[in-house]
C-alpha cells in the first residue's frame, strides 16, 4: 500500500487527520504480516487514530483560555502582621497529578506524576484545578520530561504571574526487558529559580520527596534511542504521516529518528509461528494417582505486550499453577518462560494471551492447569479512562482446576498482592 497520498498533505481538519492516520496504521498493520480485515483488527485504525489524536490535543490548547477567570482576589496578612499567606507569599502545593504523555522518541506513552507548587503575588491566586489543567494541556502533547516541566513552569509563570512556580515530575518509561526507566525532573521560576534558595527545602519536606533529581542535560530516558535498526521505508513513511498528522513537525530534530524507533517497537511485535520459538524438548507429564498430586505453582513471570486495538503496551506479570509431585525442573521452568514471552511478544488482548499459555503448557502438566495474568494497560488512555494504579486480571483453567473450585480457590488465595505493576 503506498503513502504517497499521505506524503505532504496537512490539514487542520479534524477527519482528514483522522483518515490519514487510519491509512497509516493499516501500512503498519500489514508491515507486520497482520490480516487487516480480522476481527479483532478491522477497527484498530480508528482506534488509533482516536488515541493518537486524544493524546496529542494538547497542541489545541491555550493556557491563557485556562486559566482566564480563574485567577481570584484574596487578601494577604494585616498591615500589621509580620509574615506572608494568602495571596501575597505562602507557598500554594498540589501533589500527585497523574498524566500520560507521549515519548516523542519513540512514540510510547509514559506516566508521569506531577506536583506543581506556587507563591502567589499581587492578592490574587489561581483556582487549583487550573494547574491540572495546566500540566495536562503540556502532557498531551509529543514530549520529553524535561521540556514538559520546564513548559508547565513557565505556563504558570506566564498566565498566573506568582512570585515563583515549583515543578516535580516523577516519570515511568516503558522499557521492552527491565521494566521502566525513571526519572525525576525539576523546573522553577521566580523565588525557585535558585535551586539553593530555601524554599525548596519548604516545598520537598510539603511533598515528603527524598529522591534524587536528574540532570537537566540527562540523556538515558528513552531506552530506544539507542536500537535503531534498518526498517521499512513504507512503515517508516507511515509513521512519519502520523506526526504530521497530529500537528507536529517530523523534521524537528528531537523527532527525525522518531518513525524507525516506532516502527522497530512494533517489529518486536510481529506475527510467528510458535514453532520457531518453542523448539525445547519438554517431556510430559505420566499419568500419576490424584492422590499423590499437589498444586505447585510459578508465580510473577513477567510479560510485555502490545495490545491489538490500540497499538499501544500493556504489560504485567502471569502466575501458573498445576497439580504434580514436585516443583518444575528449571527446563519446564524455562519452557514455561518462554511461552509467556512468545505470547506477549505480539498483538494481542489479555483474554487470549492467557488462554494461549493455558493451552501451550497443559500437555507438559498433565492437562490441569489454571493461569492468571494480571496486566496494566496503557490502551486505557485511549478511551479516556485515566485509573491510574488499576489493573486487569484474567484466568484460563483447564483439566481439574476446571472442576474443582476448592482447588482452583486455594491457588488464587496463594497469589501475592499486587502493589504495582510499575
Amino acid at each position: 500500500m503506498s503513502m504517497g497520498s499521505l506524503q505532504g498533505y496537512h490539514c487542520d481538519n479534524i477527519d482528514i487527520k483522522k483518515a490519514q492516520i487510519e491509512e497509516a496504521v493499516r501500512v503498519l498493520l500489514q508491515g507486520l504480516d497482520e490480516d487487516i480485515n480480522k476481527d479483532g483488527l478491522i477497527k484498530t485504525p480508528h482506534r488509533v487514530a482516536k488515541a493518537f489524536l486524544d493524546g496529542t490535543r494538547g497542541y489545541k490548547q491555550n493556557v491563557d483560555d485556562i486559566v482566564q477567570g480563574a485567577l481570584f482576589p484574596e487578601a494577604g496578612l494585616d498591615n500589621n502582621k509580620v509574615g506572608h499567606a494568602g495571596g501575597v507569599g505562602g507557598l500554594v502545593i498540589v501533589r500527585d497529578l497523574d498524566l500520560f504523555s507521549y515519548c516523542e522518541s519513540c512514540l510510547l506513552p509514559f506516566h508521569v506524576k506531577c506536583h506543581v507548587g506556587y507563591v502567589p503575588s499581587g492578592h490574587r491566586v489561581v483556582g487549583l484545578s487550573k494547574l491540572s489543567r495546566v500540566a495536562e494541556a503540556f502532557a498531551k502533547r509529543l514530549q520529553h520530561p524535561q521540556r514538559l516541566a520546564d513548559e508547565i513552569c513557565a505556563g504558570l509563570q506566564q498566565t498566573v504571574d506568582p512570585t515563583g512556580v515549583a515543578v516535580i515530575l516523577q516519570c515511568f518509561h516503558i522499557h521492552c526487558s527491565n521494566g521502566f526507566v525513571k526519572k525525576v525532573i525539576s523546573a522553577g521560576s521566580g523565588v525557585f529559580g535558585d535551586e539553593s534558595d530555601p524554599i525548596w527545602r519548604e516545598f520537598f519536606s510539603l511533598l515528603k520527596f527524598r529522591m534524587s533529581i536528574a540532570d537537566k542535560n540527562f540523556s538515558d530516558w528513552c531506552p530506544s534511542v539507542a536500537n535503531v535498526d534498518t526498517v521499512s521505508i513504507d512503515m517508516v513513511s507511515a509513521v512519519t504521516s502520523i506526526i504530521r498528522s497530529l500537528g507536529e513537525d517530523p523534521s524537528r530534530k528531537e523527532l527525525v529518528g522518531t518513525p524507525s524507533r516506532f516502527v522497530k517497537w512494533l517489529m518486536d511485535f510481529k506475527h510467528c509461528d510458535i514453532k520457531t520459538i518453542l523448539n525445547e524438548s519438554v517431556s510430559k507429564n505420566s499419568d500419576i494417582p490424584t492422590s499423590n498430586k499437589q498444586i505447585y505453582s510459578e508465580l510473577n513471570l513477567p510479560f510485555l505486550s502490545q495490545c491489538e486495538h490500540h497499538l499501544l503496551p500493556f504489560h504485567g506479570v502471569v502466575h501458573i499453577g498445576y497439580f504434580g509431585v514436585e516443583e518444575v525442573s528449571p527446563t519446564k521452568k524455562s519452557f514455561l518462560e518462554s511461552i509467556v514471552q512468545f505470547y506477549g511478544l505480539k498483538l494481542q488482548v489479555q483474554e487470549r494471551f492467557t488462554r494461549q499459555i493455558a493451552e501451550t503448557a497443559a500437555p507438559v502438566f498433565g492437562g490441569d492447569i489454571i493461569v492468571v495474568a494480571e496486566a496494566s494497560h496503557t490502551c486505557m488512555i485511549s478511551r479516556g479512562i485515566e485509573k491510574f494504579g488499576s489493573s486487569t486480571a484474567t484466568v484460563a483453567v483447564l483439566g481439574q482446576f476446571s472442576t474443582d473450585a476448592a482447588a482452583r480457590a486455594l491457588f488464587l488465595e496463594s497469589l501475592p498482592r499486587l502493589s504495582s505493576l510499575s
